[in-house]
């Protein structure tokens, strides 16, 4: 692992640490508030590592949900992983050691980051990726860290906090949105999306809105390969 492709995935993962320390330090005030302190934090952050799931998890145990709900609400928050992480099957088959945790730790900003492909030169390919999944993932835990520190001496309303991850998933969708020239992928998980929250609501359209994007893009598959060979 040489100095070229830590410098490389520590450069690539900087736009994501500004968000997880933000978001890390409002799931760490919000789960101060419900009551769990900074070792729940540090092993949530540490062993979870599912920004959207940990807030919904902090709700749940300030609820005091059980097994099945938790077993079942985490199934429904992280089904996405499951068709994105797809794409990547091909970019980890050479991983070797680094796969395990590469696998666990692709969260949707750390795929957004490596989706692309584009390893910078001088870099390893499957140490680059592995070193940017890591700095994503401490950043998300220094910041739980920090705010459930911050929540001790810093009290004030939560109210609101958890819209956080939706900023965060905003953001990610306009960064993709400006460096991509192919808009189709983008425009089909709006209006797939779009779709399935008329006909099935606001509880259950995650899973559907999936299996249809996923559907759509497949039949789609080919013209996108030509349009991105044709923009080469």
């Amino acid at each position: 692992m040489n100095r070229n492709t830590v410098k490389a995935a520590l450069i690539r993962s900087i736009p994501v640490m500004a968000g997880y320390i933000v978001l890390g330090t409002g799931f760490g005030i919000l789960l101060r508030g419900a009551g769990y302190g900074l070792p729940w934090a540090f092993a949530m952050s540490l062993f979870i590592y599912a920004g959207s799931l940990q807030y919904v998890g902090a709700s749940m145990l300030a609820s005091g949900a059980s097994l099945l709900t938790g077993i079942l609400t985490s199934i429904m928050v992280n089904a996405r992983h499951l068709f994105y992480s797809i794409s990547m099957i091909g970019r980890y088959r050479d991983a070797g050691r680094f796969k395990p945790y590469m696998i666990f730790g692709l969260t949707d900003e750390v795929y957004t980051l490596l989706v692309g492909g584009e390893v910078p030169e001088g870099a390893e390919p499957q140490a680059y990726r592995f070193l940017v999944t890591l700095f994503c993932h401490s950043y998300w835990v220094t910041g739980s860290v920090l705010g459930s520190a911050l929540g001790t001496v810093l009290p004030f309303s939560t109210e609101g906090i958890e819209f956080s991850m939706t900023a965060l998933f905003i953001a990610a969708f306009t960064g993709q949105w400006l460096e991509s020239r192919d808009h189709i992928p983008a425009l089909t998980g709006l209006l797939c999306t779009l779709v399935c929250r008329i006909l099935f609501g606001p509880g259950r359209f995650l899973i559907p809105a999936m299996l249809l994007i996923t559907a759509v893009l497949t039949l789609l598959r080919h013209r996108m390969e030509d349009t991105a060979e044709e923009s080469q």
